[in-house]
């Protein structure tokens, strides 16, 4: 969970920029919009399979380049 503290001599918009920097960081808004939806297990399971396809076209792609 992201928190701050605040001291009394810090401007409020350093500690908002500061903040919004932890939230991004930890990944906290990411989740909130991936969460926002129900998405049926089927769904993430596709979703899932196509990303790892893809890291691997990439990865052969790569060490075909290389040799």
């Amino acid at each position: 969970m992201a928190h701050i503290i605040v001291d009394d001599n810090e401007p409020l918009e350093k500690a908002i920029k500061r903040f919004k920097r932890m939230v991004e960081k930890e990944g906290i808004i990411r989740e909130f919009k991936k969460r926002e939806y129900y998405e049926k297990p089927s769904t993430i399971l596709n979703r899932k399979k196509k990303s790892l396809k893809r890291k691997q076209l990439r990865k052969t792609r790569q060490w075909r380049q290389e040799y």
